[in-house]
């Protein structure tokens, strides 16, 4: 039965719609479990009923009409009490409601499982009988497997239904499908699917007639797009600053690279077509990228794939068709890449929503910087076909509305209407001071990892850099950059920022993160190789890193040197003893040089219950709250199945922040918070309650931290801490804060966690 199920699951994957998902269901299970009926019903939220989807077994004619209460008849007690119902004789059941149109009065036995998916019931599965008998245990664990293994393929296909119907009848029910929050903001206007062409994934090896020709295709695609971003860039410099523009750079450096192009070429040479090759080749970039934990460096393998379909889009014709822009364009695409966006006239471009990709990709950060509110990450649903809908785009809460009703419609309108006088009060805060009521000053500083990062750091009124990530310049490589290179990075930040303070983190990689070139397979790469283990294991490769940020550092002094992954004492002095080394080696050598602060990340237990004993050999401590609510939770974030249980504001976190901070006050060290908390609303009431003066969070949401600040004061901040710490649910705890922001008329802020929005 086992092998059944996984052909069944196979199979219900690859339907179409979800109307051919549900009919593969019962046809196969009723084959599989030889019963006389097998039927699925499927919850109607918006009504407040259960409805037969499919069977195979009662009347078809009953499919789409037979509607029950969702607490009706055996299929409501099914759904109610969330396990197995099994029934020899279900006529005889006190919650037997007999309905004539099912036809199911041939049948005497029942069986019905819920279809759970991540705790929501989407519906119930029911096997029937002709014959009286209860279903043994076998046959119940076996449907009980099913219907668990099928929630998720059955959850997937209802999105892609929602849309086809949508498609298909003006009269349908408008769609909310779910995202992720790419730019914060509220976008209406009509969907332009720009490249409606094969995904790279899904081009086919194919034999060339003629590999020279197929090369010369190759390289005339990639000269192609170099053209085209050098062009678009060109066209959306008025648009932005000129830092911006160099996420144009780096996707053009990606293309000019040898090892991009070679590998391409060599793979068409040894039998395989352009777009073949391209797509290996493709594959191979990114397959570092999307196994790594770290969300940001995880998106760069995002920059990858979209450069690889912006190829395969020239290597194919009929993508070269130029197209009429809507008024109000809702940009959308499986992976809408920034080429795509700085070819929309800037005046009529008023959303993107991208099936692939996070808040972190360049699509995301581009969109930011424009202030073009954007939804990532959708999932694989029918985008060709929403070309012309209907869109609302919530950048607030990771929505899409297609084709919205009139109610939902004058909602965002309104909302629309206050963004606009949001962003002119915001757009006056940016050169005060980040002061609460009571008089207490918060420097606030920004998080990036790249050269283009910067910008919008710059136009937010950011106070330095909070956390600059590395090891992206390591990842893109086919070797460990050398000294003189990670020089030359990084004075360049240091010089952007100067004379304001720029925190650099050391290499971060390893386990999880795995350089191309330094592979390491490990069991739990999470909890493995990786920070600092990896850095001083490697005394070559971190002297090296170190020597090119002293030498950086000369002359400017305003390098924050922070160690990642601390979690012993011996780590730190450790580190400190190289740092000196490079130093000394420096100075000998007679190249200028300048010892920077060294600051400890507290992102693992241990170095919670050590802080104390961390900051009385460091300079200054910094929390990196994503990854120490990930470990005192136990919960992989990434992890889709238990991303929801990733809660920041977890009261077991909070107090060991609050632990961290006594520590470092012991021996009066500053401490600061460059975690996901430092830019949610919610979170920062609550930290500043805890003492933190010091915060960094990614430039869009600094603005918005910073009003907070300016309208809040320390005292009532305490006061919410103290209720906090009494709190055992992290639900109560978001009510609480969200409702006294409410309350003070600061609502605004926290629209990502609102329920209040309408739902379609």
């Amino acid at each position: 039965m086992i092998e059944s199920l996984r052909h069944i699951v196979q199979e219900v994957s690859a339907a179409a719609s979800l109307d051919e998902a549900l009919t593969v269901i019962v046809r196969r299970v009723k084959e599989t479990m030889a019963v006389d009926a097998c039927s699925i019903y499927l919850n109607d939220v918006r009504n407040g009923h259960y409805v037969l989807m499919a069977t195979d077994g009662l009347n078809a004619s009953a499919v789409g009409n037979l509607r029950l209460g969702l607490t009706e008849g055996l299929v409501g007690l099914v759904a109610e009490r969330q396990e197995p119902v099994n029934i020899e004789n279900a006529s005889a059941h006190p919650r037997y409601h007999y309905f004539p149109e099912s036809g199911e009065e041939q049948y005497h036995d029942f069986l019905g499982v819920p279809i759970i998916h991540y705790r929501k019931v989407l519906g119930v599965l029911v096997v029937q009988h002709g014959q009286p008998r209860l279903f043994d245990n076998a046959e119940v664990a076996f449907f009980v497997t099913a219907a668990a293994q099928l929630a998720g393929a059955i959850d997937h296909a209802a999105a892609s239904g929602d849309i086809r119907r949508i498609l298909s009848s003006q009269r349908a029910s408008p769609c909310c499908i779910q995202g992720i929050q790419g730019a914060a903001g509220v976008a209406i206007g009509t969907a332009l699917v720009r490249y409606p062409l094969a995904r790279l994934e899904s081009i086919p090896d194919r034999q060339p007639e003629d590999y020279r020709k197929e090369v010369v295709a190759f390289k005339m695609a990639i000269g192609h797009v170099q053209k085209e971003l050098r062009a678009c860039r060109s066209r959306i410099a008025s648009r932005l600053p000129r830092e911006a523009r160099a996420l144009f750079d780096v996707y053009i450096m990606l293309l000019g690279s040898n090892r991009l192009i070679a590998d391409t070429i060599k793979r068409i040479r040894a039998g395989n077509w352009a777009p073949g090759a391209l797509r290996q080749t493709v594959a191979e970039h990114v397959r570092a990228f999307d196994q790594v934990e770290d969300a940001y460096l995880r998106a760069r393998g995002e920059d990858i794939r979209a450069l690889g379909g912006r190829i395969l889009a020239q290597l194919q014709p009929e993508g070269k068709t130029p197209r009429d822009y809507p008024e109000r364009c809702i940009l959308v695409d499986d992976e809408v890449s920034i080429a795509q966006i700085a070819e929309v006239p800037g005046q009529r471009l008023a959303g993107i929503v991208s099936m692939r990709g996070s808040r972190l990709s360049h699509t995301a950060i581009l969109a930011r910087a424009l202030g073009i509110p954007a939804v990532m990450g959708l999932g694989d649903l029918p985008v060709g076909g929403l070309d012309g809908a209907d869109i609302i785009v919530d950048g607030y809460q990771g929505r899409v509305y297609i084709n919205p009703a009139p109610a939902v419609r004058e909602e965002f309108e309104h909302l629309l209407r206050e963004d606009a006088a949001i962003s002119v009060e915001l757009e006056e805060l940016r050169d005060l001071p980040a002061e609460t009521l009571d008089g207490v000053r918060i420097s606030l500083y920004v998080n990036t990892g790249l050269l283009s990062d910067l910008m919008p750091a710059k136009q937010c009124g950011a106070e330095g850099v909070g956390l600059y990530r590395t090891e992206f310049a390591f990842l893109v490589r086919e070797s460990f950059p050398g000294e003189d290179e990670q020089y030359l990075t990084y004075r360049q930040v240091l010089e952007s920022f100067a004379p304001k303070p720029v925190t650099m983190r050391t290499l971060d990689v390893g386990g999880d993160k795995a350089l191309p070139y330094l592979p390491v397979e490990e069991e739990n790469p999470v909890m493995g190789w990786r920070g600092i283990r990896v850095t001083l294991d490697h005394p070559e490769i971190f002297l090296t890193q170190l020597r090119a940020m002293l030498r950086a550092n000369a002359g400017l002094g305003n390098l924050h040197l922070l160690l990642p992954m601390v979690s012993r004492l011996e780590e730190l002095e450790d580190a400190k003893r190289l740092i000196d080394r490079a130093y000394a080696e420096l100075v000998e050598e007679g190249k200028p040089a300048q010892r920077p602060k060294i600051g400890v990340m507290i992102e693992v237990p241990s170095a919670v219950y050590q802080a104390a004993r961390l900051a009385e050999r460091a300079d200054f401590l910094c929390i990196g709250t994503n990854d120490l609510t990930q470990y005192l939770l136990a919960v992989d974030r990434n992890n889709a199945r238990v991303a929801n249980l990733y809660d920041s504001l977890h009261p077991a976190v909070i107090q060991a922040i609050g632990d961290a901070i006594a520590g470092a006050r012991r021996f009066g060290k500053p401490i600061s918070v460059c975690g996901e908390m430092a830019g949610n609303p919610a979170a920062v009431v609550l930290l500043l309650g805890l003492g933190i003066d010091k915060l960094s969070m990614t430039a869009s949401n600094l603005p918005r931290i910073k009003w907070l600040i300016r309208n809040f004061s320390r005292r009532r901040a305490h006061d919410l801490l103290e209720k906090t710490l009494l709190m055992d649910d992290t639900r109560a705890v978001h009510h609480m804060i969200n409702t006294v922001l409410r309350d003070l008329g600061l609502g605004r802020l926290v629209r990502t966690e609102s329920d209040d929005y309408p739902r379609g």
